[in-house]
């Protein structure tokens, strides 16, 4: 009897390390489809100019860097930041699709890192129309358990006049606001196409372990 109790004890034992693995792998995916959400509705408020309902994503003292125009630091300076661009209305097209994320959430679930691509359309009638994209590395935190942005780092890759294409060579980056000081000078000093620049990753290569 006593080899029978022993070996009960050892299936619970193993049922209970089978459980609380269960519960990490759920709780990862649970994050992982809360982050793509997060990012994915940032994308959308950008694309209609809604720049308060963007800047409530990010955390309090977020951090936003774009084109090399410097960072941004606290959400009152995201929101400035924003609504420092263009504005929403007849005859603009302003759209940032979010796109091939790679995302890792770190083990206590509490924070995580994501790359995205971003392609860009922005195109104001009678005036200039342009495709773009842009390389994210952003970081992520849960507060109050609602996952927020807490570092968003556009890298722009190229822009480009949509009726030139790319084989006539990149728009140069604008790398200022008017009328808007950054908090932080630039954490990367790079030029978007056509020069080369590899933005870079904030993981490792999944199959060889090589970091860049």
């Amino acid at each position: 009897m006593s080899d029978e109790i022993a070996s009960l004890r050892e299936s619970i034992e193993a049922l209970r390390a089978e459980v609380h693995t269960l519960r990490d792998r759920t709780s990862q995916a649970e994050s992982h489809l809360a982050i793509a959400n997060l990012q994915a509705a940032y994308g959308y408020y950008v694309d209609k100019g809604l720049w308060d309902e963007a800047a409530d994503m990010f955390t309090a003292d977020g951090t936003l860097e774009i084109a090399g125009r410097g960072v941004y630091v606290g959400q009152d300076r995201v929101r400035q930041y924003l609504h420092a661009l263009p504005p929403y209305e007849r005859g603009v097209l302003f759209n940032h699709m979010q796109l091939q994320p790679v995302i890792h959430v770190d083990a206590d679930g509490e924070r995580a890192q994501g790359r995205w691509r971003a392609f860009i359309l922005i195109a104001w009638l009678g005036g200039e129309s342009r495709w773009g994209e842009a390389i994210y590395e952003n970081r992520y935190r849960k507060v109050d358990g609602v996952w927020r942005i807490a570092a968003l780092h556009a890298f722009i890759t190229f822009y480009c006049e949509y009726d030139r294409g790319l084989n006539h060579g990149g728009v140069p980056m604008v790398r200022s606001i008017d009328g808007l000081q950054p908090d932080k000078p630039s954490t990367h000093d790079y030029e978007a196409f056509p020069e080369v620049f590899v933005p870079p990753f904030h993981y490792p290569n999944p199959v060889s372990g090589r970091t860049w």
